[in-house]
């Protein structure tokens, strides 16, 4: 069947596209990625080691456009998956092929698609490979432009869930309305103002009957709603939207409280921005309760069959110890946060500036537990609770306060400096080895020197400390000491060299120097190299690589220790 469908695409497409269309040329695009790891035995770091010792994670994507017509499909190969990617992902065949005709009023798609509406709270089909999420739709999609500056969409399939040697769909269906008008488009007196506004709805329901449990009767029906609002004045933004969502009860295995409860689920985020020349500031705000919901009620992975999208309040952090030991994950039954982003650059050729200009950049981000009143009638109606829009409780989720100067001293030298102060509540999201609240401390100081126009060395020195609790303990070694919280202190170094354009290699140590049992201070060590030639890239490294969380927006995915070989191959045409 799936071939048979592959195959209708491409003679739908190429005996059409030639027979009706033979002035217009046919345009192939495509990319392919594959990784690879070979498992070695690590007991001192509990490393994986799956029987198969070798995992391999591949795709390749190809489209063709020609005139009005594109058609595409992606053959994903995991064999077998690599240790720590989703169980769901096995096996080898197509897992997306899609067919689009479209022109400046309509179009249409048949077969897979990817959308998102608004924020994604209410809708947002999407992928994101490192984290192991394809929820991509697969049914039909309209989009009508019926006057300009209004934008009409609607849609209805049903939600990738798996892969077994091909495309694996859930059993609910999803079914999307969305409209947007744009007023400057739509009235001729507008097109020149200053002023810039954008107002949208959406209405997304899904149908499952995946209802396993006798004790309730779930709906199989559940709707939601969402207004959206962006507004520009010159200088100054302002986004707002606001989610609505019936009751869509969900099996919750560690809090009764939540367990299949009836109550409806809301969004509310804010958004204003200003920016200019050297400056910008941006403040949010997030409302977030009792809105995660999915195409099915039966119990499924963390990341499996999500219809709504809860975005994340936090800056995206790249380097290695504050990105991966302690990230923002969303907590999926509601949160209060904030964020403020402060941007300042220095002028060149000042005092503080020096000849190049400095740049500042500032960031604050807090989530807390909504302030929610239970109530007892989980006999009854089931609603659990009542709560209040940006009713916060005294319960801190996390809280990141981060700083970063950037700076060119010379032609040749260049450094970044950050420091990050983490409030990490882990009982919440049960990613640290100690599930307590966690109080770290990260610098980062990343050196660049420039030797000559192709090649350049780049250091990179980290530290994170956490602080000692109150708890005695008695080590290995017989001493007694307080016990630091989580893994205690860490050290990290990197030394990366470039030559210009194609090569690199680089080598780095991660060592949990301060872990409050002495036979838990292990160096992770990792050398690495790689090649560059235009779109292609293949990368190899080899070592250890310690337990963590890899996170993407606040959707993360839990890492297992490793020890061996990793080879990777990407490119694009």
């Amino acid at each position: 069947m799936r071939k048979s469908l592959l195959l209708l695409f491409l003679i739908t497409f190429f005996g059409f596209g030639y027979s009706q269309l033979p002035s217009l040329p046919t345009i192939v695009s495509g990319n392919i990625q594959t990784i690879g790891q070979y498992y070695q035995e690590d007991t001192l770091i509990n490393a994986a080691l799956p029987d198969q010792l070798l995992g391999f994670n591949g795709f390749a994507n190809i489209n063709v456009q020609r005139g009005k017509f594109r058609t595409g499909i992606r053959y994903e190969t995991y064999l077998n998956t690599l240790e720590g990617y989703p169980t769901t992902f096995n096996g080898t065949g197509f897992g997306y092929r899609y067919l689009t005709w479209g022109d400046e009023e309509v179009e249409i798609t048949v077969g897979n698609f990817y959308d998102q509406l608004g924020s994604g709270m209410i809708l947002r089909a999407y992928e994101e490979r490192q984290l192991g999420i394809d929820n991509a739709l697969d049914g039909i999609r309209l989009k009508y432009n019926p006057y300009k500056g209004v934008f009409l969409k609607g849609m209805i399939g049903k939600q990738r869930h798996r892969f077994e040697d091909g495309l694996v769909n859930g059993n609910g269906i999803i079914r999307a309305i969305d409209g947007e008008i744009n007023f400057n488009e739509l009235f001729d007196s507008l097109k020149t103002s200053k002023f810039k506004a954008t107002l949208g709805g959406s209405f997304v329901s899904k149908f499952n009957e995946d209802n396993n449990t006798p004790l309730f009767n779930l709906p199989k029906n559940v709707g939601a709603t969402s207004l959206r609002a962006n507004l520009r004045y010159q200088k100054v933004r302002f986004n707002a939207e606001y989610v609505h969502k019936i009751n869509d009860p969900y099996p919750d295995n560690l809090d009764e409280r939540f367990n299949y409860i009836y109550k409806n689920g809301e969004g509310l985020l804010f958004n204003l921005g200003y920016s200019t020349k050297g400056f910008a500031i941006d403040l949010s705000a997030k409302h977030m309760d009792n809105m995660l919901w999915r195409s099915t009620n039966v119990s499924v992975g963390p990341t499996d069959l999500l219809i709504g999208f809860l975005p994340a309040l936090t800056k995206q952090h790249t380097y290695n110890l504050a990105a991966t030991l302690y990230p923002y994950a969303t907590n999926l039954r509601g949160e209060v946060s904030y964020q403020a982003d402060l941007l300042y650059k220095i002028p060149k050729k000042t005092l503080l500036g020096g000849k190049y200009g400095t740049s500042i950049a500032l960031n604050f981000a807090t989530s807390y537990v909504p302030k929610r009143e239970f109530v007892n009638d989980l006999g009854s109606s089931r609603q659990s609770y009542t709560t209040s829009i940006f009713a916060m409780s005294d319960s801190i989720l996390y809280q990141d306060i981060n700083i970063e100067i950037k700076r060119k001293i010379n032609k040749n030298w260049k450094f970044n400096v950050n420091y990050f102060n983490f409030i990490f509540e882990d009982r919440a999201v049960l990613v640290a080895q100690h599930h307590e609240l966690i109080h770290a401390q990260i610098a980062v100081l990343d050196l660049t020197y420039r030797i000559n126009r192709k090649h350049s060395l780049r250091w990179e020195f980290q530290g994170l400390w956490t602080k000692p609790t109150d708890e005695l303990m008695t080590t290995s070694e017989g001493d007694v000491v307080y016990r630091k919280e989580d893994q205690g202190d860490w050290a990290f170094a990197q030394v990366e060299y470039t030559f210009s354009p194609h090569w690199y290699v680089a080598i780095l140590d991660q060592y949990n120097y301060g872990n409050s049992e002495p036979k838990k201070r292990i160096h992770y060590g990792l050398i690495s190299a790689g090649y560059i030639n235009g779109s292609h890239r293949f990368s190899i490294q080899y070592g250890k690589q310690r337990a963590g969380v890899f996170c993407v927006g606040g959707v993360c995915r839990a890492v297992p220790a490793s020890n061996g070989l990793t080879f990777s191959f990407t490119s694009s045409f």
